[in-house]
Protein backbone atom coordinates (compact mmCIF):
# COMPACT_ATOMS: atom_id res chain seq x y z
CA UNK A 1 0.00 0.00 0.00
CA UNK A 2 1.38 3.52 -0.95
CA UNK A 3 2.65 5.50 1.88
CA UNK A 4 0.65 8.43 0.31
CA UNK A 5 -2.47 6.79 1.60
CA UNK A 6 -2.41 5.10 5.51
CA UNK A 7 -4.91 3.29 6.18
CA UNK A 8 -6.60 2.42 9.36
CA UNK A 9 -8.94 0.38 10.60
CA UNK A 10 -11.16 2.00 13.94
CA UNK A 11 -14.01 -0.63 15.38
CA UNK A 12 -16.38 -2.40 13.41
CA UNK A 13 -16.41 -1.25 9.97
CA UNK A 14 -14.57 1.95 9.83
CA UNK A 15 -12.22 2.56 7.61
CA UNK A 16 -9.43 5.51 7.61
CA UNK A 17 -7.59 6.85 5.09
CA UNK A 18 -5.06 9.68 6.04
CA UNK A 19 -3.45 11.63 3.07
CA UNK A 20 0.06 11.84 3.87
CA UNK A 21 2.07 14.44 1.53
CA UNK A 22 2.77 17.05 3.88
CA UNK A 23 5.74 18.21 2.27
CA UNK A 24 3.13 19.28 -0.46
CA UNK A 25 0.15 20.33 2.15
CA UNK A 26 -1.30 17.16 0.64
CA UNK A 27 -1.50 18.89 -3.22
CA UNK A 28 -3.02 16.01 -5.86
CA UNK A 29 -0.04 14.54 -7.67
CA UNK A 30 -0.14 11.79 -9.91
CA UNK A 31 0.59 9.54 -7.66
CA UNK A 32 -1.77 10.68 -4.44
CA UNK A 33 -4.34 10.69 -6.84
CA UNK A 34 -3.57 7.00 -8.51
CA UNK A 35 -3.09 6.04 -4.22
CA UNK A 36 -6.15 7.34 -3.35
CA UNK A 37 -7.71 5.89 -6.56
CA UNK A 38 -6.74 2.34 -5.97
CA UNK A 39 -7.69 2.65 -2.00
CA UNK A 40 -11.61 3.78 -2.80
CA UNK A 41 -11.52 0.53 -5.57
CA UNK A 42 -10.37 -1.57 -3.26
CA UNK A 43 -13.14 -1.13 -0.62
CA UNK A 44 -15.89 -2.14 -3.73
CA UNK A 45 -15.49 -5.30 -2.36
CA UNK A 46 -14.09 -5.32 1.00
CA UNK A 47 -17.07 -6.97 3.43
CA UNK A 48 -15.45 -5.67 6.25
CA UNK A 49 -15.93 -2.13 5.27
CA UNK A 50 -18.81 0.01 6.03
CA UNK A 51 -17.87 3.63 6.02
CA UNK A 52 -14.65 5.12 4.99
CA UNK A 53 -13.68 8.56 6.46
CA UNK A 54 -10.85 10.97 4.57
CA UNK A 55 -8.42 13.38 5.97
CA UNK A 56 -4.86 15.53 5.42
CA UNK A 57 -3.41 16.72 8.64
CA UNK A 58 -3.82 19.86 10.38
CA UNK A 59 -2.64 22.00 8.04
CA UNK A 60 -4.46 20.89 4.72
CA UNK A 61 -7.12 18.47 3.91
CA UNK A 62 -5.87 18.70 0.08
CA UNK A 63 -4.56 21.86 -0.47
CA UNK A 64 -5.72 21.51 -4.16
CA UNK A 65 -3.40 20.14 -7.37
CA UNK A 66 -0.18 20.21 -8.08
CA UNK A 67 0.44 23.19 -9.87
CA UNK A 68 3.79 22.88 -10.90
CA UNK A 69 3.32 20.44 -12.64
CA UNK A 70 0.19 21.38 -14.49
CA UNK A 71 2.05 24.35 -15.25
CA UNK A 72 3.80 22.20 -17.81
CA UNK A 73 0.50 20.93 -19.20
CA UNK A 74 -1.47 20.78 -22.44
CA UNK A 75 -4.75 20.18 -23.42
CA UNK A 76 -3.51 16.62 -24.63
CA UNK A 77 -1.45 15.97 -21.85
CA UNK A 78 -4.15 16.70 -18.96
CA UNK A 79 -6.50 15.02 -21.08
CA UNK A 80 -3.85 11.95 -20.25
CA UNK A 81 -3.61 11.99 -16.87
CA UNK A 82 -5.66 9.59 -14.25
CA UNK A 83 -7.85 12.77 -12.78
CA UNK A 84 -11.32 11.67 -14.14
CA UNK A 85 -10.76 7.84 -13.43
CA UNK A 86 -10.18 8.95 -9.04
CA UNK A 87 -13.32 11.34 -9.48
CA UNK A 88 -15.47 8.54 -10.68
CA UNK A 89 -14.14 5.60 -8.45
CA UNK A 90 -14.52 8.03 -5.59
CA UNK A 91 -18.01 8.89 -6.88
CA UNK A 92 -19.46 5.54 -7.13
CA UNK A 93 -18.36 4.57 -4.16
CA UNK A 94 -21.08 2.19 -2.27
CA UNK A 95 -19.82 3.42 1.11
CA UNK A 96 -20.82 6.17 3.03
CA UNK A 97 -17.97 8.47 2.91
CA UNK A 98 -16.84 11.49 5.52
CA UNK A 99 -14.86 13.93 4.50
CA UNK A 100 -12.74 15.24 7.87
CA UNK A 101 -11.41 18.53 7.13
CA UNK A 102 -8.98 20.57 8.95
CA UNK A 103 -6.59 23.42 7.17
CA UNK A 104 -6.92 24.24 3.02
CA UNK A 105 -9.34 22.50 1.23
CA UNK A 106 -8.87 24.28 -1.95
CA UNK A 107 -9.36 23.43 -5.47
CA UNK A 108 -9.45 19.99 -5.96
CA UNK A 109 -9.50 19.21 -2.00
CA UNK A 110 -12.61 21.26 -1.65
CA UNK A 111 -14.06 18.95 -4.74
CA UNK A 112 -12.78 15.95 -3.19
CA UNK A 113 -14.52 16.74 -0.01
CA UNK A 114 -17.94 17.30 -2.14
CA UNK A 115 -18.06 13.95 -3.23
CA UNK A 116 -18.40 12.89 0.32
CA UNK A 117 -22.13 12.70 2.03
CA UNK A 118 -21.01 14.04 4.84
CA UNK A 119 -18.63 17.29 5.50
CA UNK A 120 -17.00 17.47 9.04
CA UNK A 121 -15.51 20.96 9.18
CA UNK A 122 -13.00 22.65 11.40
CA UNK A 123 -13.79 26.22 12.29
CA UNK A 124 -10.71 27.38 10.60
CA UNK A 125 -10.60 25.30 7.60
CA UNK A 126 -10.80 27.34 4.53
CA UNK A 127 -12.78 26.05 1.62
CA UNK A 128 -11.85 27.44 -2.10
CA UNK A 129 -11.94 26.71 -5.56
CA UNK A 130 -9.37 29.09 -6.76
CA UNK A 131 -8.76 27.92 -9.84
CA UNK A 132 -9.52 31.08 -11.97
CA UNK A 133 -6.69 32.43 -10.17
CA UNK A 134 -4.25 30.39 -12.42
CA UNK A 135 -6.38 30.40 -15.08
CA UNK A 136 -8.12 27.60 -15.13
CA UNK A 137 -11.55 26.55 -14.13
CA UNK A 138 -12.60 23.79 -11.49
CA UNK A 139 -12.70 20.05 -13.41
CA UNK A 140 -13.54 17.77 -10.66
CA UNK A 141 -16.84 18.82 -10.27
CA UNK A 142 -16.66 21.49 -8.46
CA UNK A 143 -19.26 23.62 -11.04
CA UNK A 144 -21.64 21.22 -10.56
CA UNK A 145 -21.21 20.19 -6.85
CA UNK A 146 -20.33 23.70 -5.08
CA UNK A 147 -23.79 24.95 -7.15
CA UNK A 148 -25.84 22.08 -5.72
CA UNK A 149 -24.89 22.29 -2.87
CA UNK A 150 -25.22 26.35 -1.79
CA UNK A 151 -26.66 27.85 -4.65
CA UNK A 152 -26.01 29.62 -7.75
CA UNK A 153 -24.97 33.38 -6.19
CA UNK A 154 -22.97 31.82 -3.48
CA UNK A 155 -21.11 29.54 -6.14
CA UNK A 156 -20.99 31.31 -8.67
CA UNK A 157 -19.11 34.18 -5.99
CA UNK A 158 -16.54 31.61 -5.22
CA UNK A 159 -15.49 30.45 -8.24
CA UNK A 160 -15.51 33.90 -9.80
CA UNK A 161 -13.23 35.62 -7.28
CA UNK A 162 -11.06 32.06 -5.65
CA UNK A 163 -11.20 33.42 -2.37
CA UNK A 164 -11.90 31.29 0.65
CA UNK A 165 -14.06 30.48 3.03
CA UNK A 166 -13.70 29.18 6.54
CA UNK A 167 -15.31 26.12 8.00
CA UNK A 168 -18.17 28.01 9.95
CA UNK A 169 -19.04 29.92 7.14
CA UNK A 170 -19.11 26.78 4.71
CA UNK A 171 -21.63 24.66 7.82
CA UNK A 172 -23.96 28.21 7.53
CA UNK A 173 -24.43 28.28 3.66
CA UNK A 174 -24.56 24.23 3.61
CA UNK A 175 -21.13 23.04 2.38
CA UNK A 176 -20.73 21.05 5.79
CA UNK A 177 -22.74 18.76 7.56
CA UNK A 178 -20.92 19.74 11.18
CA UNK A 179 -18.74 22.53 11.73
CA UNK A 180 -16.50 22.03 15.00
CA UNK A 181 -13.22 22.84 16.43
CA UNK A 182 -10.07 22.20 14.71
CA UNK A 183 -8.92 19.92 17.68
CA UNK A 184 -12.44 17.99 16.95
CA UNK A 185 -12.56 16.86 13.64
CA UNK A 186 -11.45 13.79 13.25
CA UNK A 187 -12.27 12.52 16.51
CA UNK A 188 -16.36 14.03 15.37
CA UNK A 189 -15.53 12.39 12.40
CA UNK A 190 -14.68 8.69 13.49
CA UNK A 191 -18.17 8.89 16.03
CA UNK A 192 -20.34 9.51 13.14
CA UNK A 193 -18.78 7.07 11.06
CA UNK A 194 -18.85 4.71 13.76
CA UNK A 195 -22.48 5.24 14.09
CA UNK A 196 -23.06 4.60 10.69
CA UNK A 197 -20.98 1.27 10.50
CA UNK A 198 -23.16 -0.02 13.17
CA UNK A 199 -26.28 0.47 11.24
CA UNK A 200 -27.27 -2.07 8.49
CA UNK A 201 -24.99 -2.29 5.89
CA UNK A 202 -27.44 -2.53 2.74
CA UNK A 203 -29.76 -0.01 3.97
CA UNK A 204 -27.09 2.29 4.24
CA UNK A 205 -26.00 1.21 0.67
CA UNK A 206 -29.43 1.96 -0.49
CA UNK A 207 -29.93 5.24 1.10
CA UNK A 208 -26.80 6.44 -0.39
CA UNK A 209 -27.31 5.31 -4.03
CA UNK A 210 -30.88 6.36 -3.84
CA UNK A 211 -30.38 9.97 -2.60
CA UNK A 212 -27.54 10.46 -5.55
CA UNK A 213 -29.26 8.97 -8.20
CA UNK A 214 -32.72 11.06 -6.93
CA UNK A 215 -31.06 14.01 -6.54
CA UNK A 216 -30.27 14.45 -10.48
CA UNK A 217 -33.48 13.04 -11.72
CA UNK A 218 -37.45 14.43 -11.54
CA UNK A 219 -39.54 14.25 -7.89
CA UNK A 220 -41.63 11.56 -9.54
CA UNK A 221 -38.56 9.01 -11.20
CA UNK A 222 -36.76 9.75 -7.77
CA UNK A 223 -40.16 8.68 -5.33
CA UNK A 224 -40.59 5.38 -7.97
CA UNK A 225 -36.66 4.69 -7.00
CA UNK A 226 -37.34 4.74 -3.32
CA UNK A 227 -40.44 3.27 -3.35
CA UNK A 228 -38.91 0.17 -5.61
CA UNK A 229 -35.20 -0.28 -3.11
CA UNK A 230 -37.17 0.32 -0.21
CA UNK A 231 -39.34 -2.74 -0.90
CA UNK A 232 -36.33 -4.97 -2.09
CA UNK A 233 -34.93 -4.35 1.63
CA UNK A 234 -37.74 -6.25 3.22
CA UNK A 235 -36.33 -9.72 1.98
CA UNK A 236 -33.24 -9.07 3.30
CA UNK A 237 -31.95 -10.75 6.74
CA UNK A 238 -31.09 -8.03 8.50
CA UNK A 239 -34.17 -6.21 8.27
CA UNK A 240 -35.55 -9.35 9.88
CA UNK A 241 -33.25 -8.92 12.61
CA UNK A 242 -33.46 -4.68 13.15
CA UNK A 243 -36.91 -5.36 14.00
CA UNK A 244 -36.91 -8.38 16.17
CA UNK A 245 -34.60 -6.30 18.28
CA UNK A 246 -37.08 -3.42 18.34
CA UNK A 247 -39.87 -5.52 19.22
CA UNK A 248 -37.81 -7.69 22.11
CA UNK A 249 -36.04 -4.32 22.64
CA UNK A 250 -33.00 -5.16 22.29
CA UNK A 251 -29.20 -4.04 20.30
CA UNK A 252 -29.34 -5.43 16.51
CA UNK A 253 -26.60 -7.43 15.25
CA UNK A 254 -27.07 -6.76 11.27
CA UNK A 255 -24.51 -8.89 9.16
CA UNK A 256 -24.93 -6.95 5.90
CA UNK A 257 -27.34 -9.67 4.46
Amino acid sequence: MSELVNEERHGSGTVLLRLNRPEARNALSDALRKALTDRFAALYDDPDARCVVVTGDERAFVAGADIKVMAEMGTAEITRTNIRRMWGVIAHCPLPFIAAVRGAAYGGGCELAMHADIIVAGENAKFAQPEIKVGIMPGGGGTQRLLRAVGKFKAMKLMLTGEPISGREAFEMGLASECVPDDEVLDRALELAGQIAAMPPLAARRIKEVVLAGHDTSLEAGLMLERRTFDTLFDTEDKAEGMRAFIEKRKPEFKGR
